[in-house]
């Protein structure tokens, strides 16, 4: 029996701080509201458990229902010993008078004391560990927060006090009173009356450094745990023998990915946690029959450190597994995936690529193919180095789909197209990973902005004409997003909704390229294999993108301070010609 009412009482306690948020707000913003709550406060009554119609209350209910919802044991702790103090107070108040005298006095003791009934019965549901390290950053920002907000609250104060007399130790007080409400109690203090704005503007100060103490307190792990010696070489175990099912199976071996296994080992999970959402990527690693194992072994990972699960890149096999384990599915957009035997530039449909080819050729331009094991070292070193001069932006890309270093003697079965002008300079090269025994799969791509239009796209060529002296037989390109979009929001017939969405990608296709990745691709007739994104709740998508664009190097979000900040090793020490794959 008390099993079912657990998670019912894990969920009450979440929606009673949000009902605390909405109350606080509105007697932030009532002015009557306010002051009557403050003149309970403050007289022979007492309010709920944070019904204390203050910013600061407003906030940390807010904190604390995010944190409750995802079952953090801190945030629970907090409450408890918050809300039981409190409740003990209450119940002691009431065999006193005049406090049992008024109803309202019971009705908050009630109200408080289901809430803590509410958390003892759902105890066993908050699971989530925090960090080590957060007690110590707690303190450390919360120090510096106080020393911040207090010191420019002090000076507005100063600035704006219109009684005379006031000394130092008076502003202070006035500050952090004011700190924890806009109403009466900061009266207290004679001396000093600064204008309705100062006040507002100190109390939201304090409650955002409030706010950043408990983001220190609660915060999840960030999973340090990253790719060892032996879990590659465990990978690369299983890779050798079920590589051929994923061609973003390689990326696995990226080292800034975790790795999380199937109790039988014969599968495996790699993720990488940003921001809290734990981002696994492609297909689990490994025999089909263990996916299931090593997806369980994830999802628990993830609700014991509260983390966001959600997987980039699925293939529509494993989609369907991890929908059987409570993800649901959104299609991201087509991997293009050529069939070697099957390409060919003869025919109408390819004069335009066949001329281009040509074009280029005639430029004097040649490709050479090499497996990365073959390249000498003085000639990988001159890669490296043209890779990053020609990279494209300050920073690397990539994580789903780029094996994030080159030349690493590990990848020495990775392939190098070198493009060289007449004069036998560099001018773009192509990196491939395996994708099994006789499947390419496109990691790098970079190229001098300064020389022939069209040089990657005869390098591909090269590629294609010339996979079976390596012993290609496939090989995946770009992934395009939306493809089906564009492609279905053309036809004759699509509806208006389709060719809104059309409208609308187009329109973003002139800063990222969205359409022309796609058609870029479709010149060599692939294959289009859809490709997922995988996650427990709508709710979390807008969390998950952010986390994904920090992941692919798109997007840098503000964090606390870099002396703060958790460091991991680089992903390949020494190895700096990264780049993002499916585009450069």
């Amino acid at each position: 029996m008390l099993a079912r009412l657990r998670p019912g009482a894990a969920v009450a306690t979440v929606w009673y701080l949000r009902l605390l948020v909405l109350l606080n707000i509105v007697a932030v913003l009532s002015l009557p509201f306010r002051e009557e709550v403050h003149e309970h406060n403050a007289g022979e009554y007492f309010t709920p458990y944070l019904a204390t119609a203050g910013l600061v209350s407003a906030a940390l209910a807010l904190f604390l229902a995010v944190v409750m919802r995802r079952r953090k044991r801190a945030a629970w702790i907090f409450n408890m010993l918050l809300a039981g103090s409190l409740f003990g107070l209450y119940a002691l108040a009431l065999t006193q008078d005049p406090y049992r005298r008024h109803v309202f006095n019971w009705i908050s003791a009630l109200l408080t004391g289901l809430f803590v009934a509410a958390l003892l019965l759902g105890r066993k549901e908050f699971r989530a560990v925090g960090d080590r390290s957060n007690p110590r950053l707690a303190l450390i920002v919360g120090a510096c927060g106080i020393l911040v907000s207090g010191g420019i609250g002090t000076l507005l104060v100063r600035a704006t006090n219109t009684l005379p007399g006031a000394t130092l130790t008076d502003e202070i007080a006035y500050t952090l009173l004011r700190g924890i409400s806009v109403g009466p109690l900061a009266d207290r203090v004679d001396a000093v009356h600064a204008p309705r704005w100062v006040d507002i503007t100190v109390n939201i100060l304090i409650a955002v450094s409030f706010l950043l103490v408990l983001y220190a307190c609660f915060r999840s792990p960030r999973g340090r745990e990253l790719l060892g010696a032996e879990d590659e070489q465990r990978l690369r175990v299983l890779l050798a023998k079920h590589g051929e099912r994923d061609s973003l199976g390689y990326f696995a071996l990226r080292r800034d990915k975790a790795v999380i296994w199937s109790p039988s080992g014969k599968a495996a999970v790699t993720y990488r946690v940003v921001g809290g959402v734990t981002l696994a990527s492609g297909d689990p690693i490994g025999d089909p029959e263990a996916w299931p194992g090593a997806i369980e072994q994830w999802l628990e990972e993830a609700r014991r450190h509260a983390w966001t699960p959600a997987v980039m890149g699925a293939s529509e096999e494993a989609g369907t597994i991890y929908a059987r384990h409570g993800l649901d599915a959104l299609e991201l957009g087509d991997e293009a995936i050529v069939e070697v035997a099957d390409f060919s530039l003869e025919g109408r449909a390819m004069r335009v690529v066949r001329q281009a080819h040509n074009r280029v050729r005639r430029a004097g331009y040649t490709v050479t193919v090499r497996r990365h094991g073959d390249i000498p070292e003085q000639d990988m070193a001159t890669l490296i180095e043209k890779a990053d001069h020609w990279r494209d932006g300050g920073s690397e890309r990539g994580f789903s789909m780029a094996l994030g270093r080159l030349g690493d003697p590990a990848d020495g079965c990775c392939v190098m197209l070198e493009c060289r002008d007449g004069e036998g300079e560099p001018r773009a090269l192509l990196s491939f990973v395996p994708w099994g025994e006789h499947g390419l799969s496109l990691d790098l791509m970079r190229r001098d902005r300064n020389c022939e239009n069209g040089l990657m796209e005869f390098m591909v060529i090269e590629l294609l004409l010339r996979a079976r002296e390596i012993g290609v037989e496939r090989v995946s390109l770009n992934f395009a997003m939306f493809r089906s979009v564009f492609e279905r929001g053309s036809r004759l017939g699509a509806g208006p909704v389709l060719r809104l969405w059309r409208s609308v990608l187009t329109f973003f296709s002139r800063w990222w390229q969205i359409e022309s990745l796609y058609r870029a691709n479709a010149k060599y007739r692939p294959v289009w294999e859809p490709r997922f994104l995988l996650f427990e709740k709508s709710s979390d998508i807008p969390r998950i993108g952010v986390a994904s664009a920090r992941a692919e190097g798109f997007l840098t979000v503000p964090s606390l301070p870099a002396l703060f900040r958790r460091r991991h090793a680089p992903a390949a020490q020494g190895q700096p010609g990264t780049a993002y794959r499916k585009g450069h």
